[in-house]
Parts: structure tokens; sequence; C-alpha cells
């Protein structure tokens, strides 16, 4: 049975196709739905097929006998309306297989109004579509000003900033040349020590907006973690989509940060392997993402002891830097504390209108041992802590009538934690 036409989707366009179709009212499934029984007919009963799109790209992604196999599975959908489309990297084998049973073969034509007009997305450059601000796009002034405030925001760990700086020019200089494709941190230490704050103030010294590209593998552990990680292969319509790829489309800055990394498996740990060779990730479906230019910070609470025997040697090596992280000075954290109130103290004043003073650092000292506190998170606990109590007082002492009921006491302090948090 003839069907009317099979368009191809470029996989850089396929979620701007997929949102534009479901707002028309159209549903996309996979045609790996029918596989587990294909005699059974009743799989199709309840399809609306001239309202359902059918992807095949899974015949020729993950079976040798497409023609076959196709032509069996196509007869089953009787409206000549039904909407086949499959992905355009697999052109030539499906038009080769199915030239019998379509009438035309074609591009899908997506259109985006609210962004270039009635450009077609096929003729704009991919970076128009997605981008990421990278260190090796900044210029020799650009770096230099972006390690001095990166330096101003990393409390303690002078060593670590002085070789992180090097470590920056260098990677510039050879990724423009080809031979370096991701810098790569490995830092180690007890929890707390200021090890994931390394790719937050890295996001934020380059500007993101969008949320850092994070990733804890804590939650990596089972024998399915590098489905999880990059999607697994069951349909090829665009839902299951691994962690690591829908983290990276959704951040801004090229920086992603992998918590926890020794509780994964030998798995991922080949993977990145092989990522931090290539310069990209590669899901199970076969897309790619250039990671060109990032900077991806792995992190650890093992021991120099234990990092050898965890981590392999072929991936040891690819780390460009490999350092541990111990606990701040005294004097490390009372700056720490210090920024964290005046970023804080500027977020309330922007939210409310009973504004603070712009320097409560002193108040605060007489309030925190800062030297009680080995984890850093365990400091910003106490200082958000205190500064809620803060807040209350003072509301208290000027007798704001708004808080007099205890409720809306409570509800008034949630919002200020929800503000400062």
């Amino acid at each position: 049975m003839i069907k009317k036409e099979l368009l191809f989707f470029e996989w850089d366009s396929f979620g701007i196709y997929k949102e534009q179709v479901i707002s028309q009212g159209y549903s996309i499934i996979s045609i790996s739905d029918f596989l587990k029984d294909i005699t059974d007919d009743s799989l199709y009963f309840n399809i609306d097929t001239a309202n359902t799109i059918v992807d095949i790209s899974v015949l020729a992604s993950g079976y040798t006998d497409c023609q076959a196999l196709g032509e069996r599975l196509l007869d089953k959908f009787s409206e000549f309306e039904t909407i086949f489309i499959a992905d355009k990297r697999f052109e030539d084998r499906l038009v080769k297989e199915l030239r019998y049973r379509f009438l035309h073969f074609n591009d899908i034509k997506i259109i985006l109004p609210s962004v270039t007009g009635d450009k077609l997305i096929e003729d704009l450059p991919k970076s128009n579509i997605k981008s990421h601000k990278k260190i090796t796009d900044l210029t020799d002034a650009e770096i230099e000003e972006f390690c001095s405030k990166f330096r101003g925001q990393l409390y303690g760990h002078e060593k670590f900033k002085d070789e992180f700086h090097e470590l920056i020019k260098n990677f510039k200089v050879f990724n423009k040349l080809g031979e370096h494709k991701v810098l790569s941190l490995f830092l180690m230490g007890e929890s707390g020590v200021g090890k994931t704050e390394v790719a937050k103030t890295i996001y934020n010294c380059l500007g993101g907006k969008k949320g850092l590209a994070k990733i804890n593998f804590g939650n990596y552990s089972s024998d399915f973690s590098l489905s999880s990680l990059i999607g697994s292969a069951r349909g090829y319509i665009g839902s299951d989509d691994g962690e690591i790829f829908i983290r990276v489309r959704n951040t801004d800055v090229g920086v992603i940060l992998i918590d926890e990394f020794e509780k994964s498996t030998a798995t991922l740990f080949n993977y990145f392997l092989d990522v931090l060779e290539s310069g990209k990730i590669i899901s199970s479906q076969a897309e790619e993402i250039d990671i060109t230019g990032f900077i991806i910070v792995f992190t650890s609470n093992i021991s120099k002891e234990h990092f050898a025997s965890r981590i392999s040697p072929e991936l040891r090596s690819r780390f460009d830097y490999k350092g541990m992280f111990t606990r701040l000075y005294s004097e490390d954290k009372k700056k720490y504390m210090e920024f964290r109130l005046e970023s804080i103290t500027k977020k309330y004043n922007d939210c409310f209108k009973d504004q603070l003073p712009d320097n409560l650092f002193e108040v605060f000292l007489n309030k925190i041992n800062v030297g009680k506190f080995h984890n850093m998170r365990d400091l910003n606990k106490k200082i958000k802590r205190v500064f809620v109590d803060y807040i209350s007082k003072r509301a208290i002492d000027e007798g704001k009538a708004e808080i007099a009921e205890p409720s809306q006491r409570r509800s008034i302090l949630r919002k200020i934690a929800d503000v400062i948090s």
C-alpha cells in the first residue's frame, strides 16, 4: 500500500518542529512502539491516524532488514493521510529501501516567525539556533578580566587559582590549534570545601543566566546509568533524551559540573574518556553536541590515595588538572561571609521596600563564629538563618504591624528565605 510522503527532519531543529506540530493538535509516536509484537493488529486500533505523526527513523538505525520490516509495518497504517517522518541522516537508506512505499520524499520546512520572519530554519547558521559562551571566546584582555573576577569570587585555594589562570591561557591557544578540545578539572576533597563552587564561579564570571549544567553522579551507580545519562534507544521521537543533553541544551555557558564522579560506573568512566578526547557528547541515538571549548569540572570526595585505585590510568591521564581542596582558613571564611551578605542584602533590597544597610558584616561577625565551621555549606546555612532572624527582630523593633500575627510573620519570613536562597 503506497503512502503519500516521507518527510525528513534535521535533528538540531527537531525540538522546534515537535513543539509546533503538538500545538497544532498532532501527536508524535515512534514506529518502535509496534515492534513488541508485529502481528498484534490491536496496537493500531486506537490510533487517530489523521492526527498522528509516525517517526520511522529506528527502522534505519537499528534493523538490518529495513525494507521487509518497514513494508509490513507501514501496511498497518491504512489511512492515506498519515504523516511519516524520519531523521535526515538516514535519508539515503530509507529512500532506497522504501522507494516502493512512498510517493514522495521531502524535507520538513520549519518557519520561525517570531525570530526570523519567514526565514526557514534550514537557512539559519547553527549558532543562531543554540550557542554557549565559552572561555575560548574571550580575548586576552577579557581573560585577564575573567581571572580577576574569578579570583575575587572564589574564596581560598590560592594555589589553584594561580594554576587555573595559566591553564586557561594555554587552553585557549591549543584549542584554537585544534589540539585541545575540552579543559577538564578533577577536584578532590571532603564535602563543603568549595569544589562545586569552582564550576559555579566560572559560570557566573562568564555571565551565565539560564543555570549551570550540573549532573550529580551519586544518582548514576546502577547498570542503567549510561541510558539515564545519554538517553535510551527505544524510540526515535526525542522523548528519551539523556540528562546530559538536556542540561547542556538548557544552559548558556560552556561549563559542565559532574558532581560525585567517583560514585559512577566503569561504563560512564569510558564514556567520558571519549568525551574528553573527541570534544563531543554523543547520545544513544547518535545525536552529537560539539562541546569544543567547554570546561568540565569533575568533583569527588575521594582521597588522593583512593584516586589511583578508583579512576583508571587512561582517564586520569586525560584530566588537565588534578588537585586536592582543603578546608578554608578563618580569614577566607570571613571574606566568604562578607561576600554572601552583600549578595543577599542586594537581593533583599531589590524585592522589599524596607531597605537594609549595605554592610552588615560587622553585625554578623559578632553573631557567627566562622572558626566553628569546616563545611562551607553549613556556614552558608548559618548565615541565612541569622539573616532571617535579623530581619524578623528588626521588623519587631520597628513595630511593623504586618508581622504582628504569627501566621503572617511566618509567611513573610518564608518569602525572605526564598529570596535569599
